[in-house]
């Protein structure tokens, strides 16, 4: 039982993160260390500052041109 109420609080702390656009830096390292072994890999600031470039881009309004 503690075991499924754990993994519900995990679903459901990765969905709330979502909702309000929180990137999951975590789900980024797995992948990294799964798909691209030996790469260097961003710190949390590289990473937080790249997700909300790609989110919100230089500035500009209009799209990414």
């Amino acid at each position: 039982m503690f075991s499924t109420l754990a993994q519900a609080g995990k679903y459901l702390g990765q969905s709330m993160r979502l909702m309000v656009g929180l990137p999951e830096y975590d789900t980024y390292v797995a992948h990294m260390e799964k798909t691209h072994p030996g790469q260097p890999m961003m710190s949390y600031e590289e990473f937080f500052r790249e997700r909300q470039q790609a989110k919100y881009g230089n500035g500009k309004s209009g799209g990414c041109c």
